[in-house]
């Protein structure tokens, strides 16, 4: 078995070619698209986070409209930059929709990827430390909301509150049982991954990473997967760990399918630059007849190894294709490679 979610990065444009033209648009249907995932059977619905963009930027709203429409499906993100967050404040948010969700939140953090403008997390009044870089900032920051999600008492209390405290020293509320466990790290080079297991944190692996042995993406995905268990292993965390990868896969059943994806697919890994130092390999997409998906995915090794695979979704197509996508590998896909 593996659970199939689906990602989507929550874009809107006022285009008539777009089904999504508004913020309006791109929240409620993220709602719908969610509901409408658990209705077919799928496990996880996942948003991915940007700001200063015409995208899904404030996730927290969003997973808790979610948790209070659904009843079984996971709710996560995929993945929040933690450069952009004050970690005392996102473990109240986290918490908060955790518990309306009923304990269904997997949080993805990462440092981020490439944004808008240039040092965005500036604007919310973040700076990387003295000698420090805005990577070091983020991992930091995702230290801190760690820290505080174990649930212990830290902030000492006001001998003259309020409100009476309970005894002892005071801890973030509402605090909500096991999300600490439900935290995963976006990593993007094998070290980042072994960072993250060491931390106690599962592994988020996306359509991107760093280009470090020049071999097919899904191969040195899957080395990454590997690296990340075994530092996990080492040290000594009681709990197995979960490993999701991303994918743009879709099958081929109809004429709608043919007309946007049946003309040629991205085939091949390519290779870019995802800022000045950074060298990185972009996994390939599938757009086939689903005996050929069939074939094709069953040779990633990626895939194979992880846990959870995430359903890159083009929103701005409307709620009921994209349940149509999902429905489409959910049904002609997933049985014949095992998944199901």
């Amino acid at each position: 078995m593996k659970k199939i979610g689906f990602l989507s990065f929550g874009h809107w444009a006022p285009s008539p070619q777009s089904q999504t033209r508004s913020a309006s648009d791109a929240l409620l249907q993220s709602i719908d698209l969610a509901v409408a995932a658990e209705e077919l059977g799928a496990d996880g619905a996942y948003f991915r986070v940007h700001h200063f963009a015409r995208q899904l930027g404030s996730p927290f709203p969003l997973l808790a409209a979610v948790g209070s429409k659904t009843n079984r499906i996971e709710i996560g993100t995929a993945v929040i930059d933690m450069r952009y967050e004050n970690p005392m404040y996102m473990a109240e948010d986290a918490g908060a929709a955790d518990i309306i969700a009923g304990g269904r939140l997997q949080l993805g953090i990462s440092r981020g990827s490439p944004e808008q403008v240039i040092d965005g997390w500036r604007y919310f009044g973040y700076q990387p430390p003295e000698g420090g870089t805005d990577a070091d900032m983020a991992r930091r920051h995702a230290e801190v909301l760690l820290d505080v999600l174990r649930g212990e008492g830290f902030a000492e209390p006001n001998p003259r509150p309020m409100f009476p405290n309970p005894p002892g020293l005071l801890r973030i509320e509402p605090h909500s049982e096991g999300l600490r466990e439900r935290i995963w790290w976006g990593a993007s080079s094998n070290a980042t991954a072994v960072w993250a297991a060491k931390l106690g944190m599962n592994l988020q692996s996306s359509t991107l990473k760093d280009d470090e042995s020049g071999l097919p993406f899904h191969v040195q995905q899957a080395d990454q997967i590997r690296v990340f268990r075994e530092a996990w292993k080492a040290a000594g965390h009681e709990r197995e760990p979960r490993v999701s990868v991303s994918r743009s896969i879709f099958a081929l059943v109809d004429d709608r399918d043919r007309a946007y994806f049946g003309r040629g697919s991205q085939d091949e890994d390519k290779i870019g630059f995802i800022d000045e130092k950074t060298r990185a390999i972009f996994g390939r997409s599938y757009a086939a007849e689903p005996d050929v998906l069939v074939e094709e995915l069953a040779k990633d090794e990626a895939i194979a190894e992880a846990d959870t695979l995430l359903l890159t979704v083009p929103n701005q197509l409307g709620v009921d294709y994209n349940a149509h996508v999902i429905e489409a590998i959910l049904t002609h896909v997933a049985p014949a490679l095992g998944w199901r």
